[in-house]
């Protein structure tokens, strides 16, 4: 007798999220970032209301402990790299983009030592962590909004710095974390 797996509608909102990527990247190329931001946008409803309707339907899965992180990371990741590499007239800095996938590649390669050396990998989620989601999710939303409104540059830079001080910050508290646990 096969075991069926109940997915849920949390994780059906996660999956959903994940097929907006190509959605997203594909307006990013046609240079529509009006579009672009409006997809962004129903993606970080979907994640907001997975979350909520995971915990409220009491149906948080190991499923979606997986799922949600990869869909997170893969459309931020994904607006950061084809972003910059759009024809859109306000991009990231180079060495923004550097620093945020810097950091990402990082936090994985920690995560895999610790998982290599202990057999398991306790992740906590620090408020460095979720103030450096926030402002990446901030810098996306600015810099689609610099593309279809005016904004002087001056003040992305302040949103690129401040996102860069808190990427590099949660990059030294999960360090910290990552040490006690080895």
């Amino acid at each position: 007798m096969e075991k069926k797996i109940k997915i849920g509608i949390p994780n059906w909102l996660t999956i959903f999220r994940i097929f907006l990527v190509p959605v997203f990247v594909i307006l990013i190329g046609y240079d529509k970032p009006l579009y672009a931001l409006l997809i962004f946008i129903l993606a970080g409803l979907t994640d907001a209301l997975d979350g909520y309707l995971a915990r409220k339907l009491n149906q948080i899965t190991n499923l979606g402990k997986i799922l949600d992180p990869i869909a997170d990371k893969a459309l931020l990741v994904s607006a950061f790299i084809f972003i910059y590499n759009s024809n859109l007239e306000i991009k990231f800095p180079y060495w923004f983009v550097v620093l945020v996938i810097s950091r990402d590649i990082y936090l994985i390669a920690g995560s895999a030592l610790i998982y290599f050396f202990k057999g398991y990998v306790k992740i906590k989620p620090s408020v460095f962590g979720k103030l450096t989601t926030f402002f990446q999710i901030s810098s996306v939303v600015v810099v689609l909004c610099a593309n279809i409104f005016y904004f002087p540059y001056e003040y992305l830079l302040y949103v690129f710095y401040i996102t860069a001080f808190f990427t590099i910050l949660s990059a030294i508290t999960y360090t910290r974390d990552g040490l006690k646990q080895l």
